[in-house]
């Protein structure tokens, strides 16, 4: 999933595996999780022992967000308490159960339901989600907060997702040519001839580390096709990524121990 909008994920069945970044989170039943948007992230749904899943997943709008914030009584943290609170998962208290059993005749009834109705619950959900935990409650504060990340940051974490430059951009908090210009700074070279460069790097480790035939690697790094991945690693590497592997593997054999 690309988040465009923050996500709130409650599991009443099973168990959510989630690639976030570089965080590997598993969110097993009757818990949540709330991600930022701009982020890429994949996801694995794994039923429990009666071979059932069962998960709700909520898009939050900025709009909806600022409203509640704006008009909420709930109490503030002070400054010093507004520390930055890293994404996780925590239990869902009986309240939230019940607001999650509660929300779904409104999927399932075939009744029409009015977007003044789903205003309330959503507003019903969010004070239920900061009052049942603290730290869901600084992480909705922190969404908040403009979103502008280190270029350096985002790029290590998704270079090998096939993902447009524009969506680079989009995942920094900047315009296309704000990124490219900031990108250039930093690098001193195009987002495309680094992205490229650091997928090649990561496919001579694999060549040399693993046992993954020559089209999962370039598959997993996010290449087009073998033809293409095979054409660039050449230009590169002076050799085709078998020959690399070949090579390397006869030098490993014939070094002294």
């Amino acid at each position: 999933m690309f988040l465009q909008e923050h996500l709130l994920l409650f599991v009443l069945a099973g168990t959510n595996k989630l690639s976030y970044g570089n965080q590997l989170l598993y969110v097993n039943q009757h818990e949540m999780i709330l991600l930022k948007k701009s982020t890429v992230v994949h996801y694995q749904k794994i039923a429990d022992s009666n071979n059932v899943f069962d998960c709700m997943m909520f898009s939050i709008p900025d709009g909806l967000l600022k409203s509640f914030l704006s008009t909420s009584d709930l109490m503030m943290p002070s400054k010093t308490e507004t520390t930055t609170v890293d994404e996780d998962s925590y239990p869902m208290n009986d309240r939230l159960l019940s607001f999650a059993e509660s929300l779904k005749p409104y999927f399932y009834d075939g009744e029409i339901v009015l977007p003044g109705q789903i205003r309330l619950k959503f507003m019903e959900m969010l004070y239920d989600v900061a009052t049942c935990n603290t730290h869901l409650f600084q992480q909705i504060l922190q969404l908040n907060k403009p979103m502008v990340a280190a270029i350096h940051d985002v790029m290590e974490r998704h270079y090998m997702s096939s993902l447009t430059i524009k969506d680079f951009a989009y995942l920094s908090g900047r315009s296309l040519s704000s990124f490219k210009r900031d990108f250039q700074q930093i690098y001193n070279t195009s987002p495309e001839v680094w992205i490229r460069n650091k997928r090649l790097e990561r496919a001579k480790t694999l060549l040399e580390s693993t046992a993954l035939n020559v089209s999962e690697i370039g598959n997993t790094l996010g290449f087009e096709n073998i033809s293409h991945f095979s054409k660039v690693f050449r230009e590169k590497y002076s050799c085709s990524p078998t020959t690399y592997r070949a090579t390397h593997q006869e030098r490993d054999v014939l070094s002294p121990l």
